[in-house]
């Protein structure tokens, strides 16, 4: 958007209502599409309908409307609009002063979600286990937050996340553009967790209540044209579904979401909100045979994995919370999950070729165990240590609360390792090499594996005529 052959003008002045009535007054715009600029454009297109710039300046507001920003957006009104269309919501209630806090986790009890109103990327939130901890981040949070306000939460911790990603046109036509699953549970923000499209572990009836709450969710908060991402909890033991929140704008899961799948959801987005419809609308993927209304399918697995950078910041805690952390992310896809999960790991550029053994001891110990009950940048590879030394997938899955598919995928990749370092390089053939390369291994981890090096193992694969799609 800062493209000068695409944008007319282009500013490089802070975001802030005051600058932007300046931007106004002087380039007169008929509209303002303020679901492309993340959580700063929504909070930023507010604050100009709140002091009146929009109306003053006959600027209209497109793509969603400030009530249906500010029902999305305010923990409170998204819980009575989503209790009027009866779908369950967490038990909660927002506090305005640390008082009001202490009253609420009388009712909800510990441990306590914490959720700042108009944050991004979950700033200020956290999960509080004790009173201490409780004024700590209520604190913050109301400092952070531009109206003040935290809602505390019934605790969802090891709950599966999944996300919807809707898009809606002004016809009310609505398509689902790609389901995504969190690996990691809930407790760690969507924004450092593992995450998988399209979902692996949801049943077709679960999918379908999802699909239909979604699209409900857009009709009720009133989301005209453009795209939303939908946040969903689910209870692993008895299958209960609960609404964690909705995005009334382009987010990091669309972009996700877009690269997933082919379909562009910020470019279709914008034309439906100058008034569009899906149908009139090419779809990419399909080179324009069909429209844009056809929901985007897929026959591989996208992974994605978060990025950090805790050696440049030695005061941050590393442990991952609800508030986000990482500084980027990695994309990889393959036929099966093992596939990506394998380049997603390559692709993060950190010494690691595949499940790398972080752990050096012989035997579980209690530092171990510390290591899968924390959320971590390292918890996947510490998982893999956990099945090399012996633990099943039960106790891990009761450490984690990771669900046992992801699990037993990570498992047989480990079993796998251990099958590999029993070979030697002449004894693996045409066949066998084959399986381990649609399992994600690279060269480099085989040579690791067999004690052998990289150029050796391609000189190997190469001979037996296996080679890159």
């Amino acid at each position: 958007m800062t493209d000068p052959d695409i944008a007319d003008s282009i500013y490089i002045e802070p975001i802030n209502w005051q600058t932007i009535e300046k931007i106004i007054e002087r380039e007169k715009p008929d509209a303002i599409l303020a679901t492309m600029g993340g959580q700063t454009g929504l909070n930023t297109a507010l604050d100009l309908s709140t002091n009146g710039i929009l109306e003053k300046h006959n600027v209209e507001m497109i793509g969603a409307t400030k009530e249906s920003i500010d029902t999305a957006e305010d923990r409170e009104l998204f819980k009575i609009a989503m209790k009027e269309i009866d779908i369950e919501v967490a038990k909660s209630e927002l506090a305005h002063n640390m008082i009001e806090a202490l009253n609420i986790v009388e009712q909800i009890g510990y441990p306590v979600i914490i959720r700042p109103s108009f944050t991004l990327g979950g700033s200020g939130g956290g999960v509080a286990y004790s009173e201490e901890e409780l004024f700590k981040i209520v604190n913050r949070g109301l400092d952070l937050s531009p109206t003040n306000e935290v809602l505390l939460e019934e605790s969802l911790l090891g709950w599966k996340e999944f996300e919807m990603e809707v898009v809606r046109d002004n016809k009310d036509n609505s398509i689902i553009v790609c389901s995504i699953e969190n690996v990691d549970p809930m407790g760690v923000h969507t924004g450092d967790s593992i995450t998988v499209a399209p979902a692996q572990t949801l049943t077709d009836k679960e999918y379908q209540r999802m699909r239909d709450q979604s699209i409900a969710i857009l009709r009720k908060i009133g989301v005209d044209t453009g795209g939303s991402n939908v946040q969903f909890a689910v209870n692993p033991n008895d299958g209960r579904m609960i609404v964690i929140e909705m995005n009334p704008r382009v987010s990091r899961s669309s972009a996700l979401a877009s690269k997933a799948t082919g379909f562009p959801i910020a470019k279709i987005a914008a034309k439906l909100a100058i008034g569009y419809t899906l149908d009139e609308l090419k779809n990419d993927i399909t080179g324009g045979q069909t429209p844009a209304s056809f929901e985007p399918t897929i026959d591989y697995v996208v992974t994605k994995i978060p990025r950090f950078a805790f050696k440049k910041f030695p005061q941050a805690d590393p442990n991952l919370t609800t508030q986000m952390k990482s500084v980027g992310e990695v994309m990889a896809i393959g036929r099966t999950f093992q596939e990506s999960l394998q380049k997603a790991i390559r692709g993060l550029e950190k010494n690691h070729y595949g499940l790398t053994n972080l752990y050096k001891k012989k035997s579980v110990n209690e530092t171990l165990r510390k290591k899968l009950v924390t959320p971590s940048a390292e918890r996947l590879f510490y998982i893999g240590d956990a099945f090399r030394l012996g633990l099943d997938i039960d106790e891990v899955n009761h450490m984690t609360h990771i669900d046992p598919w992801f699990l037993e995928q990570v498992k047989d990749l480990i079993d796998t390792e251990i099958e590999i370092s029993k070979l030697n390089i002449e004894s693996i053939d045409s066949k066998t090499l084959l399986t381990l390369k649609k399992k994600g291994f690279s060269d480099i981890r085989l040579a690791e594996l067999l004690d052998s090096d990289e150029l050796t193992i391609r000189a190997k694969r190469k001979a037996l005529k296996i080679n890159p799609v």
